[in-house]
């Protein structure tokens, strides 16, 4: 099968001297910018941007007939999302300043430096990327319906902010930028990875990477690959997760743990589109569309020298902050059912009937563990559950045994906010004890569990606040 050309729509060169778009289009092609038109006759140009769309034009400046300074105005009013790069003379640098300001993204001096010109017309295309992301962000903002719902029919949610989420993985997810997820561990920033591959249209596969403990070595030798006889051991070549993930993605997650020399690799293979297997001197083109994910602070980590900040802006292109369930707890009930379904059958048992308690009880945890620790939970009670309505035993047992022993203290100041006339103990403790009553819905077994009370010992309190309004 023919390997897909890139980009998506072609590059166009635009110059009268042949040998010139003849070297230039190899050069191009050598390194992985495959989709490319070249035209001599600057006659035809507006005709053929009628008809076509282009991801970059490369507009050489002195050309008989129909010079690049007057061609480049009717792009630049017509084709405003195109970026436009000039050739021009290194004696006509005045003329490249002035096509500049009339539009032009960037200009290039003959003779051409192949290594100027492949850069630049990267840059081109990023540039391209983030114009048409923007145009289809206003569209999709501006449309309450998913387009493509079934790619994130994984993803058990009726959360507003997850659906914004949805709808800005839509707008993105066709550009070759990188992705970088963050979110606390548990919230399923893996799911939120696939839903991306799933609409980036790519035809290769999603290839993952926990990159977490993984040292420099072993990074280069899994990302990259090597030759038979790279060191001692390597009896045969071996296929890198790059070449794994041709056409596709590759999704690095714990790319927080990364070490500085693994980030320095990451970042040239994201900036040349290139690598080099160990043991080989001769570079190869990586065709793959960068997905990492992270639950540690990076951005607090690059001020701190922890994480490159070239790479850090590199991946943020394109960011998505995945809120942890405490946060979306309209999800709890959906993601509950889903999870006693799934255990249900997984364990080969009829499903249970959950008490009526049980999503009070686990809407008031906060869940450090997230939707993972949801499921652990849940499947945990499915399997030493025998018939009739599921125990609460179990699931509670291990939320107060996760609420002893994870977690910081809230300080008072964080805590309670307090007004300038202190309220008495006993107004506190009415206050406190109502609060609790509320989110548990009435159940007091639940209000004494989160404030730390027996039953009976909630009960006497309760029943003091009735015989003294009596």
């Amino acid at each position: 099968m023919a390997a897909a050309l890139y980009p998506n729509q072609p590059i166009l060169l635009i110059d009268d001297e042949q040998a010139f778009l003849f070297s230039a289009e190899n050069v191009l092609i050598s390194n992985g910018l495959t989709n490319v038109k070249t035209v001599c006759d600057s006659t035809t140009v507006m005709d053929l941007l009628a008809q076509e769309e282009f991801s970059v034009i490369v507009l050489d400046i002195n050309m008989p007939v129909i010079s690049g300074m007057e061609l480049l105005p009717l792009i630049v009013e017509k084709y405003p999302l195109t970026p436009v790069v000039i050739i021009t003379a290194v004696n006509d640098v005045e003329s490249a300043v002035q096509c500049i300001k009339a539009g032009a993204f960037n200009y290039i001096l003959k003779p051409v430096d192949d290594a100027r010109l492949v850069t630049t017309i990267r840059g081109g295309l990023d540039l391209k990327d983030v114009r048409d992301e923007n145009i289809r962000l206003k569209d999709y903002l501006l449309r309450d319906k998913l387009v493509h719902p079934e790619a994130f029919a994984h993803i058990i949610t009726k959360s507003p902010s997850m659906r914004a989420i949805f709808k800005y993985i839509e707008a993105i997810a066709r550009t070759s930028l990188p992705v970088l997820v963050t979110g606390e561990t548990g919230v399923g920033k893996e799911l939120i990875a696939s839903a991306i591959h799933r609409l980036s249209n790519r035809s290769g596969n999603l290839v993952p990477l926990n990159v977490a403990g993984v040292d420099d070595n072993l990074f280069s030798d899994t990302l990259f690959g090597h030759k038979k006889g790279a060191f001692t051991g390597a009896d045969t070549e071996r296929k890198g997760l790059i070449e794994q993930a041709e056409g596709g993605t590759l999704f690095l997650d714990e790319i927080g743990d990364l070490s500085l020399e693994s980030q320095v690799k990451l970042l040239r293979l994201i900036q040349d589109g290139k690598y080099f297997p160990l043991g080989s001197d001769i570079a190869k083109l990586a065709d793959v569309r960068i997905i990492c994910a992270t639950n540690k602070d990076i951005d607090s980590m690059k001020e701190g020298n922890a994480f490159r900040k070239d790479l850090y802006y590199r991946l943020q292109t394109h960011h998505i902050n995945i809120p942890p369930l405490r946060e979306r707890k309209q999800d709890i009930p959906q993601l509950i059912n889903h999870f006693m379904e799934k255990a249900s059958e997984q364990l080969g048992k009829k499903k249970p009937t959950p008490p009526k308690e049980l999503f009070t009880l686990l809407t008031n945890y906060n869940f450090p563990g997230n939707i993972r620790e949801l499921e652990g939970i849940i499947f945990d009670a499915v399997s030493v559950h025998n018939s009739g309505v599921m125990s609460l035993g179990p699931i509670r047992d291990k939320i107060h045994r996760e609420e002893n022993f994870s977690g910081e203290p809230i300080s008072s100041e964080e805590g309670i906010i307090f007004s300038d006339q202190l309220p008495t103990l006993k107004d506190a403790e009415e206050a406190l004890i109502n609060e609790a009553l509320r989110r548990a819905e009435g159940n007091q077994s639940i209000a004494a569990d989160m404030l730390g009370l027996s039953r009976r010992a909630l009960n006497n309190r309760l029943n003091r606040k009735t015989d003294s309004s009596s």
